[in-house]
């Protein structure tokens, strides 16, 4: 297991023996013969550590099996994929998508926290325009491109909500993230609302409303999860842990600060971005461990909460016609409870 991610060197050894342990009782036990291969969903242009692991081969050869990489361009398409029997997991999907899909009869579960960044999601007006906070009320009957159904889309209702602008005066153009980014810069959009190196190419012809800490301050909150569905992960349980304890030690890799210059070269060419790009993105990301995804900050309490706000807004907009009385059915920590006993 010490050569699983490639470590070289005492220091290497004994920082994966401190983050590694979770993983080894999992893979020790994996049974994985009721499947020949797994079909995993993930984000181009949205650097994370399990890049790394999935670059070297790490999850192929903790699960015993070939592992088939999609990428995706938003979380609702994810949630079609699953639905199909496409996709078995769903790496990074966002909050809001997958609150859609669980509320409109599709039995997913919520299985990890992978990401939460809220500098790395927004919503970018047209410079020429000169509208910022302080004459938001301008937006109103403005274009706007927005992938609908997706975390952008929900941060996209409450700034607006927040401004007091009324989303029905605005033109909304369901765009995915590297198209919106296009239209915004050839002013074919007034406002652009994406993520990841499209929000990046954004900026270039514009600005923001809100920085990342005054939309968190605002309840405005970001983040991605892993996702299957309830019958995956019933069926595969020991696949699913295995998946995310592969998972959790490269983040935990990544967060020691001790194997950027192993880990960011796979991870950049993996995400199709150059290292630097991915390096300034990265820097915004927090990649919760596990004990903190099982804590009341996240999937052991606020994170459930936060789960029905988002539903909520939905409904309250229009985009869904009810939400659950709550959605701790669809959070399924089997997965970490098992690496956390490990």
């Amino acid at each position: 297991m010490l050569f699983f991610f490639k470590l070289q060197g005492e220091e290497m050894k004994s920082i994966y023996k401190k983050i590694g342990a979770t993983i080894v009782g999992a893979i020790a036990t994996i049974n994985v013969m009721a499947l020949d291969e797994l079909n995993v969903a993930y984000f181009e242009e949205w650097p994370m550590p399990f890049e790394y692991a999935k670059q070297i081969g790490a999850y192929d050869e903790a699960l015993g099996m070939t592992v088939n990489w999609s990428a995706f361009g938003t979380g609702t398409a994810m949630s079609a994929a699953m639905a199909s029997g496409d996709i078995d997991i769903s790496v990074s999907q966002g909050v809001p998508p997958f609150i859609v899909a669980a509320s409109t009869g599709q039995d997913l579960q919520i299985v990890d926290v992978a990401v939460s960044y809220a500098d790395n999601d927004n919503c970018v007006v047209a410079s020429a325009l000169e509208i910022d906070a302080s004459n938001a009320s301008e937006l109103a009957g403005l274009k706007v491109s927005v992938p609908i159904g997706t975390a952008a889309h929900y941060g996209y209702l409450k700034q607006m909500s927040h401004f007091g602008v009324d989303v029905g005066s605005m033109q909304v153009v369901d765009m995915a993230p590297p198209e919106g980014a296009a239209a915004f810069a050839q002013g074919s959009v007034d406002v652009f609302c994406g993520w990841g190196g499209s929000l990046r190419r954004a900026l270039e012809h514009g600005n923001v409303l809100l920085t990342g800490a005054e939309k968190t301050a605002l309840g405005i909150l970001v983040w991605d999860v892993t996702s299957t569905t309830a019958q995956f992960a019933n069926e595969n349980a020991e696949v699913l842990a295995t998946f995310l304890g592969v998972t959790a030690a490269a983040n935990a890799m990544w967060n020691s600060g001790g194997f950027t210059s192993l880990m960011l070269p796979h991870i950049a060419r993996d995400a199709g971005m150059d290292e630097a790009a991915s390096a300034d993105t990265m820097s915004t990301f927090v990649f919760p461990s596990v004990s903190s995804q099982l804590s009341s900050a996240w999937l052991g309490g606020s994170g459930i909460t936060f789960l029905k706000g988002v539903a909520d807004v939905f409904v309250n907009a229009g985009e869904i016609p009810s939400a659950r009385g709550s959605y701790a059915g669809a959070v399924n920590t089997d997965g970490l409870n098992a690496l956390a006993s490990q």
